[in-house]
């Protein structure tokens, strides 16, 4: 068991702006009611994190994987494990639930990426910010394309659905996840929403590895 808050906050690429805003604010409103708060991101700003960052572009599927997945552990060793230990609140623009749709955009299965991430620090709450695929697709036009990934107009869409797969396997794995749809919902709400999810300060959580198998699909004749 290990003091830990872990927060990261994933979402499609067109909510980039709304994740930074976010940030921004949940950074404020945890200092005001005293927490010390360290804010990080993935790709990291070491040099392999740089390299992940512009290999984005011509390395694809399976060898992409392995790389972020090894910034991804170069990131929990070097700076979010001796955050945390120090008692801060980590707040990271993206971590595991990323890897869990971009990957899978870029035709790896999910098993793969789990097999990556077996060793990996787990969140005590994953964010996951979404929009109406419309919204998406404007944001994406306004600002211009600036991955591969949304060469596809029908990317905003299939986004969506992954990240919706990808709440749905971190649970599954004891994480707890918090979706927000963040069409209408100003960052300062939004901020206000993560902040009243986040385990108490101080408090004692586990820290898991991820399993090595995806959960299984859930029964399509089975009700909720």
């Amino acid at each position: 068991m290990t003091r830990t808050r872990r927060t990261p906050l994933p979402g499609p690429a067109s909510t980039s702006a709304s994740r930074t805003a976010t940030l921004e604010e949940l950074d404020r409103h945890l200092r005001n009611e005293g927490r010390l708060v360290h804010r990080t991101c993935e790709p990291t700003h070491s040099s392999l994190g740089q390299f992940t960052r512009t290999s984005a572009s011509f390395l694809n599927g399976h060898a992409l994987a392995c790389l972020v997945a090894a910034n991804r552990y170069e990131h929990v060793h070097n700076e979010l494990l001796p955050m945390c230990e120090a008692g801060f609140t980590v707040l990271s623009d993206r971590y595991l639930a990323s890897s869990l749709v971009l990957q899978r955009l870029d035709g790896v299965f999910e098993q793969f990426v789990l097999d990556l991430h077996r060793e990996v620090l787990l969140p005590d709450l994953s964010v996951i910010l979404t929009a109406e695929p419309a919204v998406i697709a404007a944001r994406l036009a306004a600002r211009g394309i600036r991955h591969r990934f949304h060469l596809d107009p029908d990317a905003p869409r299939r986004e969506i659905e992954l990240y919706g797969e990808a709440a749905r396997t971190l649970t599954a794995m004891g994480v707890r996840v918090l979706v927000i749809d963040s069409t209408t919902t100003t960052p300062k709400d939004v901020a206000r929403r993560i902040a009243d999810a986040l385990p108490p300060d101080g408090s004692t959580v586990h820290s898991a590895p991820v399993p090595t198998q995806a959960p299984a699909p859930p029964d399509p004749t089975s009700t909720r």
